[in-house]
């Protein structure tokens, strides 16, 4: 090493060292531990679990159930025949699901909205999770549209995934079923999961329940604006006849919902607030400001889509005329929503109601069971997407008359 650079380096290693030790006041030197050569000790380290979370060594046992051909060739899918059901997972646990991806190629324009899926944990006899596969993952007007969230995404051009943990303790079963007219050709699907010795304790079951109002109905057809008196002057402090994304009873969390609305009535159908009502409060528990804000957006989203990892409305069309069409998340992941004995969580449709748009949506969350029994399905034909004519919001567009 050359002695000059050296010289100069201790220098300034000396000269940096000073005036850090200049910027730190004399008492919390002087209040420093020391160690036993009189140099100041090192704090305690704090465990830092993130900076490991990748390098950590894990103890599980990492499997894949999927639609490979075990024959070994390429006819890497499954057909699924009218009223035939797909077996995707049966496996006895510990363990949990981590991932579930499909992509789809059916002669049906609708097995979105005809393909259901369904999941059991523990051997339950009702399932856990029940939704029209798009729906579950989003696309809750039989229409596919790429976005990223933290949970869901739909990559090009018609790759399903989900990411939502999905614990059992002794067994795990899915399944997704042909409600549909036409068979579905290709069904491709991959269902990651681990294996464990044992479950920790407090995890609740993962639980997804779709509904839907179509048409939602409004108190009145007598208008021709948000804003008439007669509407923006209706009070609604109690929920009465708001949109039901989730009723639960036990104890858990809400992780957040999937909408999709398509207007039967012309201008912005999101005046509606939000409203949840927790461990049987009559008045809700949290209430909000109107329907963009509830997805963390602002003032009609602008007619701007957009995706984010906690919200997003990725899909927007139709200028808020009769036919628009949206679809729209909220992950609560900063903070699930918790409840103790039930939770109630709703929508209004429009201000105080007075809206009568079709409204789609799967609810999201984790709870002891039992659960509640779900919602019947409404029948195959009635979850496809189509306009009514309900009178209201007076303007240029009519709903079509074929």
């Amino acid at each position: 090493m050359n002695s000059s650079r050296s010289s100069s380096s201790l220098r300034t290693r000396r000269n940096l060292l000073g005036a850090i030790a200049g910027a730190i006041p004399a008492a919390a030197l002087l209040a420093s531990p020391t160690a036993a050569d009189g140099a100041p000790a090192r704090p305690a380290e704090e465990s830092a679990d993130e900076l490991f979370s990748l390098a950590r060594l894990r103890s599980y046992k990492s499997r894949r159930s999927s639609s490979w051909d075990r024959t070994g060739g390429n006819a890497d899918s499954v057909p699924v025949e009218p009223g035939a059901s797909a077996t995707l997972l049966d496996v006895t646990g510990p363990g949990v699901v981590t991932h579930v991806w499909f992509t789809i190629n059916s002669e049906d324009p609708m097995h979105l909205k005809n393909l259901v899926l369904r999941a059991w944990w523990d051997g339950e006899t009702s399932p856990s999770v029940e939704a029209p596969i798009g729906d579950f993952y989003g696309l809750g007007l039989g229409e596919y549209f790429n976005y990223q969230s933290a949970l869901l995404s739909v990559a090009p051009a018609k790759a399903l995934n989900c990411y939502f943990e999905m614990p059992f303790a002794t067994a795990a079963r899915i399944t997704l079923t042909n409600e549909g007219p036409k068979r579905t050709n290709n069904l491709y699907f991959a269902v990651d999961y681990v294996l464990l010795a044992s479950l920790p304790e407090g995890l609740g079951r993962f639980h997804a329940q779709f509904r839907q109002a179509a048409p939602c109905h409004g108190w009145t057809n007598d208008w021709t604006n948000n804003w008439d008196p007669a509407i923006d002057g209706r009070k609604n402090l109690d929920g009465a006849d708001n949109y039901v994304f989730l009723e639960a009873t036990g104890r858990g969390h809400f992780v957040g919902v999937t909408q999709s609305v398509l207007q039967n009535q012309n201008e912005w159908f999101g005046e509606g607030d939000d409203m949840m009502f927790i461990d049987g409060d009559k008045m809700p528990t949290i209430n909000g400001t109107g329907t963009e804000d509830y997805y963390n957006g602002a003032w009609d989203f602008y007619g701007q889509q957009f995706a984010y990892p906690h919200n997003g409305a990725p899909l927007i069309t139709g200028g808020e005329r009769i036919g628009s069409r949206y679809s729209l998340y909220r992950w609560h992941l900063e903070s699930p929503i918790a409840f103790e004995q039930s939770i109630r969580v709703t929508i209004e449709h429009g201000h105080a109601n007075h809206r009568s748009d079709n409204f789609y949506s799967v609810a999201y969350w984790y709870q002891t069971e039992p659960h509640a029994a779900f919602p019947a399905l409404p029948a195959v034909a009635e979850r496809v997407p189509k306009l009514f004519d309900v009178g209201g919001g007076a303007g240029e567009a009519k709903v079509p008359t074929t």
